[in-house]
């Protein structure tokens, strides 16, 4: 006996239903089709199309019967499902059925991030968590910079595993502001965002010269926010090392002199300025030697757990 075909057609959630590519409707017109979800985004228009599926509740092992009985079995794959492909791969390695899988919807780049605006706005909407339902642009504002701030410390550590989950939790931070917004959405950060990396990249979509990148981009930012001086869009919360070398080279771009000043601030901003000299940024040459302590006295703490008399740390830290 002749073992019939067996074929998976995998959709996307994230794809618009209907969307499906040629090979998928080819084989969907093929032979009967069957799925286990009744909820299938995709049945409503097999059906406008003429195609008619049969909902089924059938195993990986019942589906591998009726192909190695002969029978051509399409199958229209579920949310989850993914236990029963892997099952299905594993039957036909030893028998005459050969398992094929057919891509219906292709999900672009990006497209994951619908997931992440549908689970918010679950956890926002009525029946959802009470936690996230309550919370106000005020109230995030902590979490806001503390997420922003462990991406960093990811980075300087070198951790891209670290970097890949705390990017997450920044990217939560921006979509959590969005669906609390009454006056936009999250689109409208995103349709915004969009416009403005166009605008400001003439050397890549406009064909202008790319001579000087940044200088462009700064132009067109002022000239788009109506600025009337370089300190305008300084934040002023930022870190105070951060915040000087940051006004002095807005300074710099007029010609301005970076004055001395008294005290020990002043010692700081002259600092500030001997790094930018140098092509350094303060804020990290400042936080590489905080961490170097950090390293060393904890270090010194696991060592000695009774602890150090205060005249032993000097001669214990070298």
């Amino acid at each position: 006996m002749t073992a019939g075909r067996l074929v998976l057609v995998v959709t996307s959630s994230r794809t618009p239903p209907g969307l499906l590519s040629w090979p998928a409707w080819e084989v969907l017109r093929s032979a009967p089709v069957r799925t286990a979800d009744a909820e299938h985004p995709q049945l409503p228009y097999l059906r406008d199309a003429g195609v008619l599926v049969a909902v089924e509740p059938l195993t990986a092992e019942d589906l591998h019967a009726r192909a190695a009985s002969g029978e051509d079995v399409v199958w229209l794959t579920g949310t989850g499902e993914e236990d029963l492909a892997r099952r299905l791969g594993m039957l036909t390695l030893t028998s005459p059925v050969t398992l094929e899988v057919v891509y219906g919807a292709y999900e672009l780049p990006g497209s994951t991030l619908l997931d992440v605006v549908s689970v918010m706005d679950r956890l926002r909407s009525p029946g959802g968590c009470p936690w996230d339902a309550e919370q106000t642009h005020d109230s995030l504002k902590p979490y806001l910079l503390e997420e922003a701030y462990e991406a960093y410390e990811a980075i300087e550590d070198g951790s891209v595993t670290d970097l890949r989950e705390e990017l997450g939790d920044v990217l939560l931070q921006i979509v959590f502001h969005a669906r609390i917004a009454e006056a936009f959405s999250i689109d409208d950060v995103a349709r915004d965002l969009v416009d403005k990396l166009v605008r400001r990249h003439p050397h890549v979509f406009a064909g202008a010269s790319a001579d000087d990148v940044e200088a462009t981009w700064e132009q067109l930012k002022t000239a788009e926010k109506g600025r009337t001086s370089v300190t305008e869009g300084v934040p002023l919360g930022q870190p105070a090392l951060s915040l000087a070398a940051k006004l002095q080279k807005r300074g710099s771009r007029l010609g301005a002199p970076v004055p001395s000043y008294d005290g020990l601030g002043g010692e700081l901003w002259s600092l500030v300025q001997r790094c930018r000299a140098e092509g350094l940024d303060p804020e990290v040459e400042l936080r590489t030697v905080a961490r170097s302590y950090r390293d060393r006295l904890a270090e010194l703490e696991r060592a000695n757990p009774e602890g150090l008399a205060p005249d032993e740390w000097a001669a214990r830290w070298n």
